[in-house]
């Protein structure tokens, strides 16, 4: 709410808006030159990420990375981002597909993404991923 009990401005939920899409965006990048510094950079300490094998925390995540055991070679955007702020906390949720490789085999996602991000001293944090894989179409078997 801005100082007076109305809600912000337009222009502040657009820049927020805009802001957060650059960040995916810009770390996205970052997973995919498997740079664990900067990847870290857009993570909150306490970043945790979720999917179907369960949580990893930041460390355990980066020290894969570091270590070479996980890389990714592409990311994008199937959907734009979709993009809720609500005051100090946001929640930003895409269609990603990737090509990542550990410990030897490649990997192809195709997922739905989760990222819920905090504003501390100004700057937006990422707290936690959540990662689904997309359902196969009806009319294709699960395993094809």
């Amino acid at each position: 709410m801005g100082e007076n009990g109305e809600p912000p401005a337009r222009g502040a939920a657009d820049a927020d808006h805009a802001r957060l899409t650059a960040i995916v965006d810009d770390w996205a990048a970052a997973i995919v030159a498997n740079d664990a510094d900067r990847i870290g950079s857009f993570m909150a300490d306490e970043w945790v990420i979720v999917s179907g094998s369960g949580i990893a925390d930041r460390e355990e995540f980066l020290a894969y990375v570091r270590s070479g055991d996980l890389t990714h070679s592409a990311m994008g955007a199937v959907t734009p981002p979709r993009v809720r702020v609500h005051g100090e906390t946001a929640l930003v949720t895409a269609r990603i597909t990737n090509t990542a490789h550990y410990g030897g085999r490649r990997f192809d996602a195709d997922e739905w993404t989760t990222d819920v991000f905090v504003r501390r001293d100004g700057r937006w944090r990422c707290v936690l991923t959540h990662i689904t894989p997309v359902a196969a179409p009806a009319d294709q078997p699960p395993d094809a």
